[in-house]
């Protein structure tokens, strides 16, 4: 009989199979987003030097509830104003094997609206 496999694993094996086709570079980092049911976090990464250029998250924000659209919106605003003031304007989006749709692509839209080019 077949083991049920849980929604995060099947989600981990969906982010490899992304990251196995997109990677950052220093002249195009990968804007990784992570979610949890009470927080959001999205991070920078040049992949080549293993480096995190800028970080942003509900928790470091301390944002009142950061699991919600209103959070994940102020999270991608502020994510993409310090990518900027480091100079890193071209990103390339990395969902994390979730689906893009409510948080993930809210916080997307609003890096977008807010310069980041991806």
């Amino acid at each position: 009989m077949a083991k049920l496999q849980s929604r995060n694993d099947v989600r981990l094996k969906r982010h490899a199979r992304v990251r196995r086709k997109i990677s950052g570079t220093p002249e195009c980092p990968r804007l990784n987003v992570f979610r949890s049911n009470a927080h959001i976090h999205a991070q920078i990464i040049d992949d080549v030097n293993g480096v995190t250029l800028v970080s942003a998250s509900s928790v470091e924000m301390k944002l009142e509830n950061g699991g919600n659209i209103a959070a994940a919106t102020a999270v991608g605003k502020e994510i993409a104003e310090r990518a900027i003031a480091k100079e890193i304007k071209n990103v390339v989006f990395d969902r994390g094997g979730y689906i893009y749709h409510g948080r993930v692509k809210a916080l997307a839209e609003a890096a977008r609206e807010a310069g980041l080019e991806f």
